[in-house]
């Protein structure tokens, strides 16, 4: 790996051995105590990553994490106290890539980055159908894959990088039923806990964000008991 992350944790020894746990992985590691700095620091050193505690002083991650989606879609995976489900629930809500909860090894830290990095970088969003080379098309909604956008007509809509790869999905594969796991696969790595529900909650994400739009707020259909289906418009 030959990335930058940006960790932001407020526990000074847990930066630091996260700090040297990486760099011995060729990971550039920037790192700040709490979140007052995350904006500037991503916008003058670019980092590749996220990796935010949720319990932060002054302003907590979940705070933290609405600033870093006005602006960017960098991925972010967010720290979360062990048992504490509803902050995962309301971090993916957000636009959270993934989480973790503490205490964890560092080698699980690290293999969930890699899995992040596998599906925002170069290639990762490999598809098929109507695929081009810059662009997924599907029903009249169109995947900017540079730039992480969903376009709607005319206008841009910011996506995270999990709901990026789960509308890639279901747009390569249009009428088709796609399960949970499909989809998890597609979107999170086969690395990612079997079970998991976080899909339901990405899905719910975009929805909530196509209901502007009438032609395209029913787009996405539910098979109960099966998965979901990206439905062409008229």
């Amino acid at each position: 790996m030959d990335e930058t992350v940006l960790l932001v944790d407020d526990d000074a020894k847990l930066r630091k051995l996260l700090k040297e746990y990486l760099e011995g992985y060729g990971i550039r590691v920037l790192t700040l105590p709490d979140g007052s700095e995350v904006l500037k620091t991503i916008q003058m050193k670019s980092p590749d990553m996220v990796i935010l505690d949720i319990m932060l002083p002054q302003r907590d991650g979940l705070d933290v994490l609405k600033d870093i989606r006005t602006a960017y879609s960098l991925p972010v995976i967010m720290l979360t106290a062990k048992g504490e489900d509803a902050d995962r629930i309301v971090g993916l809500e957000l636009g959270a890539d993934d989480y973790v909860p503490k205490p964890f090894n560092p080698r699980e830290l690290l293999a969930r980055m890699r899995a992040v990095l596998r599906r925002v970088g170069p290639g990762a969003a490999q598809t098929t159908g109507k695929e081009k080379d810059t662009q997924i098309e599907s029903g009249g909604l169109v995947l900017n894959k540079a730039k992480q956008t969903l376009m709607v007509g005319k206008e841009e809509m910011a996506l995270s990088s999990t709901e990026f790869k789960v509308m890639a999905a279901l747009m390569s594969h249009p009428n088709t039923v796609l399960s949970r796991d499909q989809l998890m696969n597609f979107a999170r790595g086969r690395d990612f806990m079997a079970f998991d529900r976080s899909i339901d909650v990405h899905i719910s994400n975009i929805r909530a964000k196509l209901k502007p739009y009438p032609r395209f707020k029913a787009c996405i259909k539910t098979v109960w008991g099966t998965g979901y289906m990206f439905v062409e418009a008229p």
